[in-house]
């Protein structure tokens, strides 16, 4: 089912790498820092990715790394389309680290060593004392960046329904602002990444108010970078979750849940770019459901990585639509018209007839996936990162991403899921720790935006 109708699109950046990114200092609302060479070539690269996307306005942040790396995405555009003025907002300014900022993360571990595990376990917890002309006070860095980051959308969406608008910022405040649009809590945080110059694609539906779509997150190949690096000393293991190629069902809308449905052409195209696009990602173990769409698309991968057996796990199977199987949207709603509607806004409360619901699919996913983690050895850090593939389903795959970030089934449309696309999830600390989402979405034919089927589950 296609995931609604979505009103206005917002496409955001962080800003190129930077002087203190090299150093490793803590940046923060400090105006010293401006882009390296190679942040001046990550700007330009963006804008050559957002080539043909008509910008109706665009936003940044009034620190330095951030308008350089705008300006620089707009001069790019600009010969070939009419590009927005460039507006600075404040509450897109990076979060308020004002212990901490022009000091390395060293400096910080040894001289701040508390404040610094709360910082790595508990953000939403880290307090520090602020010092004005009027006094005083104890501040909340990241409680008070989530207010900073619904302010900006509760006055600016409101001005663009309809539209495309670019916005540039930070690490901290574009994290921020993905957890406010999908209705993730401060404690979350921790579960998302950014890169520098990746790109992000958010949906909202009907402006501020409902929770908005994430399309797509921290895409890096328009810089050379299928896939983001692994963080300086970072151990664990990643593992990679790719949706199956288009089927004719797909292109014509029809639900195909458990039906054993071939890839059509274009299908076997997208897996074909999938494997081309992995093929330089050492794997270490592949799984995937075993109905024929995502075992072909797995299949396709796995000819770059020979030697390597793929496993078939039950759990990760499409859920059931049971009589709606084989059925366009219009057959249905002769005989479930309110299921059908109740699907599109309510899905959790849906329960397939002779077949399964959401809270059915979320907890053989979750299963299927934590077995997964729990049997995929840890790297320490430093060592390469045991990377494991798993190819499944739309449905399945939206479950599986909406239980890491601690979603339930009444937000599964939270998370766009294309044809053959690949999401990237990390586990520093092994299974016993929290993931983080490091990239979500990446569709490889060639386009920021999403481009594949929007069918039926």
């Amino acid at each position: 089912m296609e995931d609604r109708t979505l009103n206005t699109r917002v496409i955001l950046v962080r800003h190129g790498e930077s002087t203190y990114n090299v150093l490793r200092k803590i940046q923060g609302q400090c105006d010293e820092s401006t882009l390296t060479d190679l942040g001046q070539q990550g700007a330009i690269q963006v804008g050559q990715a957002l080539q043909g996307i008509a910008l109706d306005a665009a936003y940044c942040s009034p620190l330095q790394r951030a308008q350089q790396t705008a300006a620089l995405i707009l001069e790019t555009l600009a010969p070939s389309q009419a590009v927005p003025t460039l507006q600075q907002r404040d509450d897109l300014k990076e979060i308020n680290l004002v212990n901490w900022e022009g000091l390395t993360f060293l400096e910080v571990e040894e001289q701040f060593p508390e404040q610094a595990r709360l910082w790595h376990q508990e953000p939403h917890r880290l307090a520090m004392e602020q010092t004005t002309d009027t006094g005083t006070t104890t501040i909340y860095p990241l409680l008070d960046l989530f207010d900073q980051a619904t302010q900006f959308w509760k006055e600016t969406l409101p001005h663009h329904a309809g539209k495309t608008i670019l916005v540039v910022a930070h690490s901290g405040i574009n994290r921020v602002l993905i957890a406010t649009a999908l209705g993730l809590q401060p404690e979350h945080y921790v579960r998302l990444y950014q890169s520098n110059c990746g790109i992000n694609v958010l949906n909202f539906p009907n402006g501020w108010g409902e929770p908005a779509q994430l399309e797509s997150m921290n895409l890096t190949a328009h810089l050379g970078k299928p896939l983001p690096a692994v963080r300086a000393g970072q151990g664990g293991f990643r593992l990679l979750l790719v949706r199956h190629g288009e089927t004719d069902w797909n292109r014509d809308k029809r639900f195909q849940g458990q039906m054993d449905i071939p890839l059509n052409e274009n299908g076997y195209a997208q897996a074909a770019h999938a494997a081309e696009y992995l093929k330089d990602v050492p794997l270490t173990r592949a799984i995937t459901s075993p109905l024929l769409r995502p075992k072909q698309t797995a299949e396709s991968i796995l000819t770059h990585h020979p030697g390597l057996e793929l496993e078939l796990m039950e759990g990760l199977k499409e859920i059931s639509h049971g009589l709606w199987e084989g059925k366009l949207e219009e057959e249905i709603e002769v005989d479930y018209a309110t299921e059908l509607q109740d699907w599109k806004v309510a899905p959790e409360t849906v329960q397939m007839p002779d077949g399964e619901n959401l809270q059915d699919v979320w907890t053989r996913s979750a299963t299927a996936w934590e077995a997964i983690a729990r049997s995929t050895p840890v790297a320490q850090p430093g060592e390469p990162l045991p990377t494991v593939l798993v190819v499944a389903h739309d449905a399945v795959n939206k479950a599986i991403l909406c239980d890491l970030m601690n979603l339930g089934p009444d937000q599964f449309w939270r998370f766009k899921q294309g044809n053959g696309a690949v999401s990237v999830i990390d586990y520093p600390q092994g299974a016993e720790g929290l993931p983080v989402l490091r990239a979500m979405n990446i569709t490889t034919g060639g386009s920021v935006l999403d481009k594949t089927a929007a069918g039926a589950l």
